[in-house]
């Protein structure tokens, strides 16, 4: 029986590398370059690690004066006096506040470096890594995690100071390709790192990068992977954003881990692309401006109740009666939104009611720069009441899109259902009708919403990877997966459309997210000329030297 052991490195920043594991040093071959003695076994007690380095404290930020927008979208303005209507549609928006102060993060990334991840995969992992090391400012914590066989906690979770990021990029740089996969062990090592820590930064969370598939999960039960404490929204802390690098990465285990953990899951098939993608998960997680957010919505009239909330993967609860309804958001990037429907039943109008007033929508948030409580409220939801109403008015567009959006995810997954059951040409079928829905939509017909476009390219895309059975095993898969984790979080996941360009529309995809991806092109771009700088010189060199000769 082994006992957890600890492993400290002296270096010039005097920080501490420690490792729970169950083996013994000669077990752990990326560590190689680091030839440190053991020290005596640490207590078995020595459960999660709590050496983490202080927090930076500044002084309490002032409210920007900026907070969370909330409006409400009736799906028509007036229903006649004398009828009433089942499942009335009002669509609640949230939007965060833009260009606020941004609040520090604290980050484990979990990495994966079994055998299969050798050659350029791990030289582009380290190169992504050291993007990301380098977009964190002095505020924000990094731990270092990797993983094959067996699982390493590289760095501890340290400030990123010039001497922090050193020596996250110098354990990066260390890493060697060796062994299985074993994800399980991975995020337990991530867990005990961030549910340890004596300090807490406002914003919390992990990044999962695996390219194959858990050598250890026999009986296929992917929640089993899931540390248990970061399932229950109340306790977790922080989601798991996952990304499936390269097609023979596990997608369905990958996707179920950030589903249950209020993380995205993001498909790397161009795996020349992981940079950009590490980039925009942290574009995200580098401006979180709300938090904890709590929508209230409670019925004004007497006769009108709420009679179901579609809210995606955000947990909804009505009341028996139902005379209120909640809906649990979360957290909010920097100018990130939410849209959620509210079903209502209407009643007939007394003779004298020109107006009905259906509900109010409040929400209940955390600043998460300021950390203080805040609330914001919407008018309320009303509609007129004429006496006779002899033609119905236009739907709201606003609902309208809302529609379409929840169509089209409900199909993206009817789709996956039947490609996993073998029926490639009836899940193709599936997204061409929705397609042609989309494109007959009032919504689609206009042709200046964003999101609406993004979701015409994306069922497009996803046609095509789903009626061959072959490019489903290899990418459709994991590009239904991701694309159901962004539908149902409303929020962006990194996914390469075939046909994209960098001027198509994507859905969900925040300012700052967009930022951070242009900030690591342009470097990439500079990398590439600077390489071919290089090249060129060298060529002329060579040419020189033969002249000479």
């Amino acid at each position: 029986m082994h006992t957890p052991i600890h492993i400290h490195l002296a270096n010039e920043t005097d920080q501490t590398l420690a490792i729970s594991t169950s083996m013994s040093n000669n077990n752990v071959p990326w560590l190689a370059g680091l030839s440190t003695p053991f020290p005596a076994p640490a207590p078995a007690a020595a459960y999660y690690y709590q050496d983490d380095e202080p927090v930076e404290h500044k002084k309490p930020l002032a409210n920007s004066g900026r907070g969370l927008v909330l409006k409400t979208h009736c799906e028509f303005p007036a229903i006649g006096r004398g009828a009433s209507r089942d499942k009335f549609a009002v669509l609640v928006h949230a939007r965060a506040p833009a260009d606020v102060p941004r609040a520090p993060l604290d980050l484990v990334t979990v990495l994966d470096v079994s055998g299969s991840m050798k050659g350029e995969k791990l030289a582009l992992l380290k190169r992504a890594m050291a993007f990301v090391i380098d977009q964190l400012g002095p505020a924000d914590r990094l731990s270092v995690v990797s993983f094959s066989t067996q699982a390493a906690r590289l760095t501890r979770l340290a400030r990123m100071s010039d001497a922090g990021k050193a020596s996250a990029k110098l354990a990066v740089e260390r890493l060697v390709d060796v062994g299985a996969t074993n994800i399980r062990e991975g995020l337990r090592v991530g867990a005990q790192v961030l549910v340890g820590r004596r300090h807490k930064n406002s914003v919390a969370s992990m990044i999962l990068l695996s390219d194959g598939q858990d050598s250890y999960l026999g009986s296929k039960r992917y929640m089993d992977l899931v540390p248990p404490l970061f399932v229950l929204a109340g306790s977790r802390p922080g989601p798991i954003h996952t990304f499936g690098f390269g097609t023979t990465h596990d997608a369905a285990a990958l996707h179920t881990i950030a589903q249950a953990t209020g993380g995205t899951f993001s498909f790397v098939g161009n795996q020349a692309a992981i940079q950009d993608s590490f980039a925009q998960c942290i574009g995200g997680l580098l401006s979180v401006a709300v938090q904890e957010a709590r929508i209230a919505v409670t019925c004004l009239h007497r006769g009108v109740h709420v009679q179901e909330v579609k809210s995606g993967c955000y947990g909804n609860h009505v009341d028996a009666d139902g005379r209120a309804a909640s809906i649990d958001v979360g957290e909010l990037y920097d100018d990130e939104e939410r849209r959620f429907l509210v079903l209502a039943y209407v009643p007939r109008a007394r003779p004298a009611e020109s107006v009905t007033r259906l509900v109010k929508v409040t929400c209940a948030y955390q600043d998460a720069a300021t950390g203080q409580a805040a609330n914001a409220a919407a008018p309320a939801a009303v509609i007129q009441r004429p006496l006779e109403l002899t033609d119905l008015p236009p739907a709201c567009m606003e609902v309208e899109r809302e529609r379409v959006r929840l169509a089209a995810t409900q199909d993206i997954a009817a789709a996956r259902e039947a490609a996993e059951g073998g029926q490639h040409a009836g899940a193709a079928k599936i997204l061409d009708s929705r397609l042609k829905a989309v494109e007959r939509s009032a919504p689609g017909m206009a042709g200046d919403d964003p999101t609406c476009e993004a979701i015409k390219e994306e069922l497009r895309d996803l046609s095509a990877r789903v009626g061959d059975r072959r490019e489903y095993q290899r990418t459709g898969r994991a590009c239904l997966l991701a694309g159901m984790s962004s539908h149902a979080q409303q929020r962006a996941s990194a996914v390469e459309l075939q046909s994209s360009a960098a001027s198509k529309p994507r859905a969900y995809l925040t300012p700052k997210m967009e930022e951070m991806v242009e900030t690591s092109r342009e470097q990439s771009r500079k990398r590439r000329n600077s390489c071919g700088s290089t090249q060129q010189l060298n060529n002329k060199q060579i040419k020189q030297d033969l002249t000479d000769d």
